[in-house]
């Protein structure tokens, strides 16, 4: 009893003293790395982007919870694509069997070894397994791709437009996928990325690219002296009075007065052809 004691105690230690040399940002929250020991998996993951890229950890973390459905000697640790697809195809098969849903873009991510793909994919395995929540996970956006890692360069250090594409898509994702469209599709994405990222660049430091400033950008803009403004026109309507006087006083925009005059028009009587007309002078007989 002593003697298995003493040989379980050594072998933790050893997985400790493994688990020790994990770089401190690993993108794991200390929980996780916590579940992932009492595991005893084959080897501890030290590169995640690597290391979880083929399936085998994955496989492995699976077959602890459903030893019945995972075998590990039909998985392959190896690091050809060929490898790497056998493995998660026999993946994909057992999560249909047991109604798990993982993110499918996590588990490309995962494949293709995108930033932080692996990292959040292992956060959702834990979540799924042990019905637990990890805040840092869930109310955060996936992101794939190196933005927040090229925001902190300095403008010269950034990335060029070809080590963008080099960087975003992966040599596997295009023999993964036959379809050049789709291909070209990605490329057109990761271009306009960097296109937008660049333009931001020259409006934010205008003078390291030598952008001058428009005409309209270096006139000087003052209000107009001639110009009165709206306030300092005293504008005033008034309604015309009702009663009996005959005339009314109008006040116009600029405070100039007008006075309204009632003109009375003479009767007008119908047409008689009997009627004298007379004027100075003529004499007319209808």
């Amino acid at each position: 009893m002593t003697s298995g004691g003493s040989s379980y105690g050594g072998r933790e230690s050893q997985i400790l003293q493994a688990y020790s040399t994990i770089p401190r940002r690993t993108g794991l929250p200390r929980t996780v790395l916590r579940w992932l020991q009492s595991l005893d998996l084959t080897f501890s993951p030290r590169h995640f982007r690597r290391d979880f890229s083929n399936g085998f950890l994955i496989a492995e973390i699976f077959s602890w919870y459903y030893p019945e459905d995972i075998q590990m000697n039909h998985f392959e640790n190896g690091t050809s694509l060929a490898s790497k697809l056998s493995n998660w195809s026999q993946l994909g098969k057992f999560f249909a069997k047991r109604n798990l849903k993982p993110i499918r873009e996590l588990i490309d991510g995962t494949i293709h070894c995108k930033p932080g793909a692996a990292e959040i994919f292992v956060q959702d395995i834990y979540t799924m397994l042990t019905n637990r929540r990890i805040k840092h996970i869930q109310d955060e956006e996936v992101d794939f791709t190196d933005r927040m890692y090229q925001n902190k360069l300095p403008m010269v250090a950034r990335s060029t437009l070809s080590r963008a594409i080099k960087s975003h898509i992966k040599l596997t994702e295009i023999m993964v996928e036959p379809n050049e469209n789709k291909n070209i599709q990605k490329i057109n994405a990761v271009i306009n990325l960097h296109m937008q990222r660049r333009m931001l660049e020259r409006e934010q430091n205008p003078a390291r690219f030598g952008i001058k400033p428009t005409l309209r950008e270096r006139a000087i803009r003052r209000p107009s002296l001639l110009t009165p403004s709206l306030s300092t026109l005293n504008v005033t309507r008034e309604k015309p009075a009702l009663g009996p006087t005959t005339s009314t006083e109008i006040r116009g925009k600029m405070g100039v007065h007008f006075k309204a005059i009632q003109v009375k028009q003479a009767e007008r009587h119908p047409f008689d052809g009997r009627i004298n007309i007379e004027t100075p002078g003529t004499h007319f007989k209808m």
